[in-house]
């Protein structure tokens, strides 16, 4: 009898999930997805439903998960339990083709022992509402992003993308950005009172008061606009005297926070921790899939699945957290019941669970010894969250004291001034005693203490100073990580399990920057940005994308139908495409011009563009026939605190060991708009240069062959490397003769002449890309003739199939 073959994701998981299942169980991974669209073509079949084309991009996974599966009496699909896990088993079954062999799916929301027999004891089918909602999903971010981003290359920058909801993520921080430069702030003034309980000891009695109401009516944040205003308040509170006229007290309770989301994770992780989205989810999948506890425990899990929406936590899970919040806290800290909490989340899936420990009696120091720091401190704030969402509030002693200014003026009746002070003392920690959820900037904790003295109606007080204070509007923070992550969150757009590859991907697309974590959208995100928000407004629309968002949702639950959302999508899609297509068909390349004046030419402009390796300046009065009016100043540039644009100094090339093979002089490391290469030092004598390759080396010279060229019986033959580092054989004389063949099998080599050795000399010292190799006129005599078989070209190199 065979065993039971249980396929995951990753080795981590499957080595756990063997230690539990032991004998009779073989347990195996799929290293992720076995089956994908090729990166090649658009893999979509538009006429026919939007079948996507698929192909085997693990051919030796799925050829070991077929030999395996001869061995098994059946098959059990252990892919994590959301859309994309299903959408992987599916693949697998696709892949492999079982035939009969029985294949059961089987879900957990935690590696624990319990947890996986649980799931194997209550196997079901594949979902393939799950599968056909991820697999729209596919079809409509491949839609988008292989028809846009051929637009983006044409008229901005090649290796561009555009993506359904990467380019709404850009767009909401290249937003923010133009009203943060477009804010202009507006002044305002509160007046404040230092005072003093009569007979009272300063500073314990001392407290501050804000001024909120005058002549009987409130005063908004704007009611005193300026210095003239307030000074005339000042003056008029001269010589006034202070009372107590209200004391207002009362009990306020704090509830704790619901554990984490994969949002709500990524949030605080970065505002406490420091930590991106992409960190917080690399070390959470690990503590998910298994860390090795050594003794008994050995391999275990130690938190539930990381990619969810819900708020949800299982009975067993809560009641074992009671246990340890009554024996280590006591009874008062509990709740009377479990709390339930809502989940905010737009198309949150109820049915998973929140993320938690799997065990909450594994507290956080019995792992610290054993836990890397960042994992240790991302378990600790997990574990500090759960236990605190499933405790008794925090109850502070909250006073309002309302305090009256007689002026001289006014001495008796209503106070034609009045001030208030507010106190908050925590009464009881409740959940406090665990954890406090930190907050984003601009917040302000409410709850903070604040200590009044002890306060009674008409106790006289006397005034330490009055303080007229300016302030000045300010504009909405620059998004974070955290922010952003809750932003696209309340718009509903994209989903927690893509939030973290969203912020790296429009990052390494240079279309924002980090810094001091602040998210700040590069020229290059502003342009790209403006391009699609005036051709596809659609496709970055907010209440658009968050509704499409919804369709997939329906068809996850099984109330929509794939293809029909894809046909609605996609028909007024090709219109758009196709309209913006001849719209742009005469637009110039994009460039943003600056108000610089080109420091080489002192005539031209300088406009910002876009090369391989980012953003640079050049002059506007560059052209590539290189006339007399022509410029080529370029420069490297960053932008200061306020924006504003600063050209990049020269610095000194660095030297570099590598000798220049035509003159013997040092060469040096340079930069252009293609990257660095090697120039000699010797320059304007010896213009020689060298190109770097990939791996940082220089690429070596050519190498003589000592076979002519079958072309133009002139040049020799020789070898070189191409740009990926693949060798070819090109003619000496280039580009005066542009012959190139891959192999030499075919040709017969030719005895060298005098005047060929000294062209193999001159060739050893000279490069393939700026010298043309001196050859006699007698190497013409050649009698080398080359065969039907030998491969020409015009190009420089033979070509390369490249992805879209």
């Amino acid at each position: 009898m065979g065993d039971k073959l249980v396929i995951v994701e990753s080795p981590s998981k499957a080595k756990t999930i063997q230690k539990y299942l032991g004998r009779g169980y073989r347990v195996t991974s799929s290293m992720g997805h076995v089956r994908d669209l090729p990166k090649s073509d658009l893999a979509i079949d538009v006429e026919h439903n939007f079948q996507p084309v698929y192909e085997v991009t693990k051919e030796k996974v799925v050829s070991e998960l077929r030999q395996a599966m001869r061995n098994a009496d059946a098959i059990y699909l252990a892919t994590d339990p959301d859309r994309e896990g299903e959408a992987i088993a599916w693949h697998i079954t696709e892949a492999i083709k079982p035939g009969r062999t029985p294949v059961h799916r089987v879900v957990f929301q935690e590696i624990t022992r319990n947890a996986v027999q649980q799931a194997l004891d209550h196997p079901r089918a594949i979902n393939e509402n799950l599968v056909n909602a991820q697999q729209a999903r596919r079809v409509l971010d491949r839609l988008v992003g292989y028809q846009l981003s051929p637009l983006l290359w044409d008229k901005v920058k090649r290796g561009l993308s555009a993506g359904r909801v990467q380019s709404v993520a850009v767009r909401l921080i290249v937003e923010r950005e133009q009203e943060v430069e477009s804010f202009v702030p507006v002044e305002y003034w509160t007046i404040e009172a230092d005072l003093l309980k009569t007979g009272g000891t300063a500073p314990r009695d001392a407290f501050r008061a804000t001024l909120i109401e005058r002549a009987g009516k409130k005063l908004d944040k704007f009611a005193v606009p300026d210095q003239e205003q307030a000074d005339a308040i000042v003056t008029d509170l001269d010589q006034a005297s202070y009372r107590v006229v209200k004391v207002t007290r009362k009990d306020k309770r704090r509830s704790p926070a619901p554990p984490f989301t994969t949002s709500t994770l990524q949030q605080e992780a970065g505002r406490k921790l420091g930590f991106s989205a992409k960190k917080t989810m690399m070390l959470a999948q690990r503590l998910y899939e298994g860390v090795d506890l050594g003794g008994d425990e050995g391999v275990s899990g130690l938190i539930t699945y990381m990619r969810t929406d819900s708020t949800n936590v299982a009975g067993e899970a809560q009641a074992e957290a009671r246990r340890l919040i009554e024996s280590r806290f006591g009874r008062d800290y509990l709740p009377d019941k479990p709390p339930v909490y809502k989940t905010k989340a737009k198309g949150a899936q109820e049915a998973h669970e929140a993320i938690r420990p799997t065990s909450s009696e594994r507290a956080p120091e019995q792992v610290s010894a054993i836990l890397e720091r960042d994992l240790f401190r991302l378990y600790e704030l997990i574990w500090k969250r759960f236990v605190a969402s499933q405790m008794a509030p925090a109850i502070f002693d909250s006073t309002t004291v309302d305090l009256g200014a007689w002026t001289p003026t006014a001495p008796t009746g209503n106070a034609p001034y009045l001030f208030r002070a507010t106190g908050s003392v925590l009464k009881f920690p409740g959940f406090l005693a665990v954890y406090n959820v930190s907050l984003d900037e601009g917040e302000e904790d409410e709850d903070s203490e604040r200590r009044l003295p002890l306060l009674v109606e008409q106790d006289p007080l006397d005034l330490l100073e009055l303080l007229p204070i300016q302030h000045f509007t300010e504009p909405l923070p620059r998004f974070t990580e955290a922010s952003l992550v809750k932003e696209l969150e309340r718009l509903g757009i994209g989903r927690p399990s893509t939030y973290a590859s969203i912020i790296s991907t429009i990052q390494e697309r240079d279309y924002v920057t980090a810094a001091d974590k602040k998210l700040i959208p590069t020229t290059l995100g502003r342009v790209v940005t403006e391009l699609l928000v005036l051709h596809f407004p659609n496709i970055v629309d907010y209440d658009f994308t968050s509704a499409l968002e919804q369709q997939l949702d329906d068809i996850a639950d099984g109330s929509k139908a794939w293809i029909p959302v894809l046909h609605e999508f996609y028909a007024p899609f090709q219109k758009t495409l196709a309209d913006a297509k001849v719209e742009m068909r005469n637009l110039k390349r994009e460039e943003i011009v600056t108000d610089l004046q080109c420091p080489k030419c002192q005539q031209g402009l300088l406009a910002i563009k876009f090369g391989r390796n980012g953003e640079f300046l050049a002059c506007t009065r560059y052209s590539k026939d290189g006339g007399p009016e022509s410029c080529d100043f370029t420069s490297d540039f960053h932008r200061d605190s306020d924006g504003k644009i600063v050209i990049d100094k020269a610095s000194a090339p660095e030297t570099s060991d590598v000798m220049c093979n035509l003159c013997g002089r040092p060469m040096v490391i340079k930069k252009s708009r293609f990257g660095p290469f090697l120039g000699c030092s010797g320059y304007p004598e010896c213009s020689n240069t060298r190109r770097i390759g990939k791996d940082g080396k220089p690429v070596p010279l050519p190498e003589p062959t000592g076979v002519a060229c079958p072309k133009c019986h002139e040049g020799e033959l020789l070898r070189r490397r191409g740009r990926f580092g693949r060798p070819f054989f090109g003619c000496s004389r280039y580009p005066k003769c542009d012959y190139l063949t891959n192999s030499l099998e075919e040709l017969a080599p030719v005895e060298a002449t005098p005047v060929q050795a000294e062209s193999k000399e001159k060739a050893t010292k000279k490069t393939p890309a700026t010298k043309k190799t001196a050859t006699s006129k007698k190497a013409a005599t050649s009698k080398t003739t080359p065969t039907s078989k030998t491969t020409t070209s015009t190009k420089k190199e033979p070509p390369r199939k490249k992805s879209a």
